[in-house]
């Protein structure tokens, strides 16, 4: 199965690693390597050199994949990482909410 807990979008919480306890953004979701960009957690730094004439080359600081596993989505009310539950709404809709408190997760 190729399905995350977490999608693109999501503000998680790093509940592993050296990251741990950081906060951030979801900017992109690779389903089959199970694996999240999470903006601002593991950063790595890259060597770039100048493509064209005038463009500067250097050492550029960059966001690197990790695994979904190590991240919990952001619950607003709760204040931190938690699992979460699929609720069904009056008109048939599923939506993920936080497994504690019971919010919508956006």
């Amino acid at each position: 199965m190729n399905n995350l807990h977490v999608k693109k979008g999501d503000t998680v919480v790093v509940n592993a690693g050296a990251d741990k306890g950081k906060q951030g953004k979801v900017l992109e979701a690779f389903p089959k390597e199970n694996k999240v960009l999470v903006e601002g957690v593991n950063l790595r730094t890259k060597h770039v050199k100048p493509k064209k004439a005038g463009e500067p080359g250097g050492i550029i600081k960059t966001e690197v994949a990790i695994n979904a596993s190590k991240v919990n989505p952001l619950c607003s009310k709760c204040g931190k990482g938690v699992r979460t539950k699929a609720l069904v709404k009056k008109d048939g809709s599923k939506v993920r909410a936080c497994a504690k408190c019971g919010t919508e997760i956006k």
